[in-house]
């Protein structure tokens, strides 16, 4: 099963990139990340570890680590604007909004860098700038100007994916769902409990604030808009737009926008998945959310990463020919990721009512489900954040 005389390039540090590392050379294959970062990004707001991305966390050996660096946070309470609670979802099960494994996303690229660093390469501060397909291998060239022969190339630097414009050009569609979303760390307040809190204002806005394990607290602002391309604007010009947005949204929005002018570190996106007809070209392709990114809405994206990651090691282990591990690969993950990317109806607008009424009819029926026996966040938007279990897609044990 070792496939040791095998170079493979990772591009991205994140999270699918670490996990693909460490299952590659677990096969014997000689394996370097490199990040276009000067070091790991360890920002970044709260990801949960679901299902099968969970099952595949234990083969690692990391979930006590993901359990240990939880953020603390027990459930998500619906306030109103004088902070009343109109709903509360205890942490409970696989369909809530929060998980058992809560954990910060630069607490789990951290513990997946800690898995890996002694077994692949990693290099910061670089990116790649040119492709070059041979028959028999790709040779990469980097930033600096450096060049080096591998004999794969794996994308995994996210949906704004340099490497894969370099791979496919437009042929990914990068499919905007009408959602504007910004996160960011602020001091934490008295205010501030263990509980995530959900504010809905009228305008399609809403406001997330969520406990961390590092005393502090993790913001979101979200909003509906058409696509205007924000994320591709001057940093300032970002954080006016937002200012705008949060103006007379009642609540917390005068914190947030205070902070919005002190904080180095806002994180400013359109919402969009990716669609993309082939994964793979030549002896290069791509993973995680730079090939088939389903949106945080699916509450399943880091799941996806980590799935994509094990299933395409094992295959590159299992076949001699690359073409053939690919071709096996798409055949297991694609109706998978089919069905995580497919948002029912309503989402996101359901959860980002234009008027006052609206507002009121949010609150309401999130006050009757946590009242009833059900107490599942999933039923108030349609949500698709659920347990996926081996069931939903088999995860072969490679190697044996």
């Amino acid at each position: 099963m070792k496939r040791g005389s095998k170079k493979v390039l990772i591009s991205g540090a994140s999270i699918a990139g670490p996990t693909l590392a460490f299952w590659l050379a677990k096969y014997g294959f000689d394996v370097t990340v490199v990040e276009r970062s000067k070091s790991l990004r360890l920002g970044g707001q709260n990801l949960d570890v679901r299902g099968a991305g969970r099952a595949i966390a234990r083969m690692m050996g990391i979930e006590k680590e993901i359990l240990a660096a939880n953020t603390g946070e027990i459930g998500l309470q619906f306030v109103n604007s004088k902070n009343k609670v109109e709903a509360a979802f205890p942490r409970d099960g696989a369909d809530g909004f929060t998980s058992e494994a809560e954990i910060l996303r630069g607490d789990l690229v951290n513990i997946l860098y800690q898995h890996t660093k002694e077994k692949a390469k990693y290099v910061f501060g670089k990116y790649i700038t040119v492709i070059d397909q041979r028959d028999d291998s790709v040779k990469i060239t980097f930033s600096d100007g450096g060049t080096e022969v591998f004999d794969l190339l794996i994308a995994a630097d996210g949906v704004r994916s340099t490497t894969r414009q370099l791979l496919f050009g437009d042929e990914p569609k990068v499919k905007f769902v009408g959602l504007y979303n910004a996160w960011y760390t602020i001091p934490k307040r008295e205010t501030d409990s263990k509980w995530a809190r959900w504010y809905t204002a009228p305008g399609s806005r809403v406001m997330v604030i969520r406990p961390d394990n590092q005393g502090t607290t993790r913001a979101s602002f979200s909003f509906l808009s058409d696509d205007r391309n924000y994320q591709n604007l001057p940093e300032d010009e970002q954080k006016k737009i937002l200012k705008e947005k949060l103006s007379d949204a009642g609540w917390e929005a005068d914190r947030l926008m205070e902070e919005i002018d002190k904080n180095e570190d806002v994180y400013f996106d359109g919402i969009s998945q990716i669609h993309a007809p082939r994964w793979f070209s030549g002896r290069a392709g791509m993973i995680g959310d730079a090939a088939y990114c389903p949106t945080p809405l699916t509450g399943m994206g880091t799941t996806l990463a980590i799935v994509g990651a094990y299933l395409l090691a094992g295959e590159l282990a299992q076949h001699d020919q690359h073409e053939h591990a690919f071709a096996a690969y798409e055949k297991r993950m694609r109706p998978f990721v089919e069905d995580v990317q497919r948002l029912p109806p309503g989402v996101p607008w359901l959860a980002h009512p234009k008027s006052k009424f609206g507002v009121s009819v949010v609150n309401t029926v999130a006050g009757i489900l946590a009242s009833s026996a059900v107490k599942k966040i999933s039923k108030l938007f349609g949500s698709k954040e659920k347990e996926v279990t081996k069931d939903k897609i088999e995860l072969p044990e490679f190697g044996k």
